[in-house]
């Protein structure tokens, strides 16, 4: 086996993982905290990356892109939330869903109006592009350690927030129990929409930093946005701490599964009947690796008790 190979796909796997712990972690605080399904997290993304291209192709600065972006994908997300969302906290799960599948579409078609079928391309400095040895005959591109780097650091600023703040406090306990949160007069519509404004910043930097990679693009955020529900059901909903560990072993188990299952496969069978199963069963994985995790533990691998 080609273990340069191997590590390659791992380093892959890792950035996965990062872009999905952007995306579950506001993904798992919405749900956990205002029980509200959202399916338009992944509008989302999308926000964070036409941001992205848009504010690069004016400024022509990457950097620029990033730092302006964010706060203009959190104030687009407060404003989903004052305008549409909060009608929706009194309802019902199917309605929430209907609701932000309705977004969906409209998101996704504005967007497609706006901005064409080709999207943007947002080019990376010089310093970032290339790839890099780490040894052994491993090379990976500088961009997707930098992808790593950024969201370890989003990660820890995170944990931090949560566990050492007066804000992170109050999420925590929000997480675990709403109605107690309510009851010590606690503002819930403010403390919702800084929850939601802070998930929409998340999962718009995830689309920022994945848009070099994938163009933004109308629609992009579905698919990612059904990994991140993965990420939450076996991580436990309303758990950071389970986000990000179920983030790298969701990312991992997927990019390792479609790269050398069909090898795997050989040991067991012909070689045409592997590369028809493989791409099949890898595809599975991740959700054989739910149910499992859901038979055993209902509740995910970490439950909301710190974060």
């Amino acid at each position: 086996m080609n273990y340069a190979l191997v590590a390659e796909q791992f380093f892959n796997g890792f950035q996965l993982g990062i872009i999905l712990f952007l995306m579950a972690a506001g993904l798992t605080l919405i749900f956990g905290i205002m029980d509200l399904v959202n399916l338009a997290h992944g509008t989302l993304y999308m926000f964070g990356a036409f941001f992205a291209a848009t504010v690069a192709d004016l400024t022509g600065s990457f950097t620029w892109a990033i730092l302006l972006a964010i706060p203009m994908a959190m104030v687009a997300g407060i404003i989903l939330e004052v305008l549409v969302l909060r009608t929706l906290y009194v309802r019902n799960h199917l309605d929430q869903v209907l609701a932000t599948f309705g977004l969906i579409i409209f998101f996704n078609e504005l967007f497609l109006v706006v901005f064409g079928a080709g999207g943007l391309a947002i080019r990376l400095p010089p310093e970032l592009q290339g790839t890099t040895g780490l040894g052994g005959g491993v090379t990976v591109p500088i961009y997707r350690l930098f992808i790593i780097a950024m969201g370890l650091v989003v990660a820890i600023g995170l944990y931090f927030l949560v566990v050492k703040t007066r804000i992170g406090m109050l999420i925590r306990a929000g997480a675990s129990n709403r109605e107690m949160v309510g009851a010590l007069g606690i503002d819930i519509k403010l403390l919702y929409t800084a929850v939601f404004g802070l998930g929409a910043a998340l999962a718009g930097f995830a689309g920022m930093i994945v848009a070099p990679i994938t163009q933004a693009q109308s629609g992009m955020g579905e698919d990612v946005l059904i990994l991140a529900f993965v990420v939450i059901v076996i991580g436990g909903i309303g758990s950071i701490r389970g986000a990000f560990l179920a983030s790298i072993i969701v990312g991992v188990i997927d990019t390792m599964g479609r790269s050398f299952i069909d090898v795997a496969l050989l040991a067991v069978m012909p070689a045409n009947a592997a590369d028809n199963a493989g791409p099949a069963i890898s595809s599975m994985l991740i959700y054989l690796l739910m149910a499992a995790i859901l038979a055993f533990k209902p509740q995910g691998l970490f439950p909301p008790r710190g974060i």
